[in-house]
């Protein structure tokens, strides 16, 4: 379950970069355009670490099933 909140938590960061990133485009405000760049990379990092814990959780089942 812990893959699945990191992939939403990394969703909500990646969304919120880049309405900061177009808001700080819009009024020329390069620190809150940079603030949106990195929260997008930030949200990309969860999603892709959620997808490991995933993939880490299935491998986990998988093993079990087997062992079972």
């Amino acid at each position: 379950m812990g893959g699945v909140k990191d992939k939403a938590e990394g969703t909500w960061d990646e969304t919120k970069g880049k309405v900061k990133e177009a808001v700080g485009d819009a009024t020329d405000n390069e620190d809150l355009q940079g603030e949106g760049v990195a929260d997008q990379v930030k949200g990309k990092a969860e999603q892709a670490w959620g997808n490991v814990k995933e993939a880490a959780e299935d491998v986990k089942e998988g093993v079990k099933k087997a062992v079972d």
